[in-house]
């Protein structure tokens, strides 16, 4: 897309995005509390599935600064020494840099900027050293729960995971929804699956920064048109390199900033894309609990879906 088609996009989708001025939970405002109750229909089996992928604790292509996982107690290191008899603890700590390229986490709406803004008009000031004074993560602390449903796109397609650089279209969207015998409607959590993580398991981490599939800017149409509450990929729900010259990560402009949808990144299907085909069913009821940081432009998050 050239600069100026994007930026039509951009407006068109603002246009259409219904919002009151002092709206900070945009997308969202599609899962009411009835399609709340609906989604819970959605559980037959009981079966619980996790779409998060473990967190990473050694460097790599792409993720040079992982997350620190630190044993405090018990003492006495590799021994494992326990301090004798009586009471005694495991104690650890962690730490993580949300926003990368390994690790699944949620984007809160005050994560993107763009020409001076956050979603809805925020001033983009909101948000400084100290954290973020709007639209943080704090907007989803009573979690995400609703109807999920999964398209795969590398099923569709009949090879195991889509190459990095490579851009799931409307067309795409629409198909995975045909072959599979689902329909994504208003409130619906929507999970996209590229193959990512299997790449990444069976050829090893790349640079994914550089390169990436994920969706194309026109393909965002299909989650305003279809009023999809929140978006998740096994990727960066955005391709590298991009399709917009002079903006790197135009899914996230247009789906967090100018439509008010959360995101999720670099989750993991390889579960979920196995359980959905053996119950011949590809909706589920979904839970999203993020952690409750009060000022983070983010969280880990690992979602669970209830088949």
């Amino acid at each position: 897309m050239t600069g100026a088609e994007f930026r039509a996009l951009y407006g068109e989708l603002r246009e259409q995005t219904p919002r009151a001025p002092d709206d900070r939970r945009g997308a969202l405002g599609h899962l009411t509390p009835g399609r709340v109750v609906a989604a819970a229909a959605e559980v037959r089996s009981g079966r619980t599935v996790s779409l998060a992928a473990p967190v990473e604790t050694r460097a790599g292509p792409d993720d040079p600064e992982p997350a620190r996982h630190r044993m405090i107690a018990p003492a006495g290191g590799e021994t494992g020494a326990t301090g004798g008899d009586g009471l005694h603890f495991a104690l650890d700590r962690f730490a993580m840099n949300v926003h990368g390229d390994a690790d699944s986490h949620l984007d809160a709406l005050c994560h993107v900027f763009f020409d001076g803004e956050l979603y809805n008009g925020v001033p983009a000031s909101s948000v400084t050293s100290r954290g973020a004074g709007a639209l943080s993560v704090d907007t989803v602390r009573d979690g995400i729960v609703g109807r999920g449903v999964l398209l795969d796109v590398p099923r569709l397609r009949g090879v195991p995971w889509l190459e990095p650089g490579d851009h799931v279209t409307a067309a795409d969207l629409a198909g995975a929804e045909a072959a599979q015998g689902v329909r994504a409607g208003p409130g619906d959590v929507l999970f996209v699956r590229v193959g990512h993580r299997l790449r990444r398991r069976e050829l090893g981490a790349w640079n994914a920064a550089g390169a990436r599939a994920g969706l194309h800017p026109t393909a965002v149409r299909f989650l305003a048109e279809r009023q999809i509450a929140a978006l998740g990929s096994d990727g960066n729900n955005d391709t590298a390199p991009s399709a917009v010259a002079g903006v790197d990560f135009p899914v996230h402009v247009l789906a967090v900033h100018a439509m008010g949808l959360h995101l999720m990144d670099y989750l993991q299907f390889e579960e979920l894309a196995p359980a959905c085909a053996d119950a011949g069913r590809w909706s589920f009821l979904c839970v999203v609990a993020p952690l409750r940081l009060p000022s983070g432009t983010g969280s880990p998050v690992n979602p669970i879906a209830v088949l």
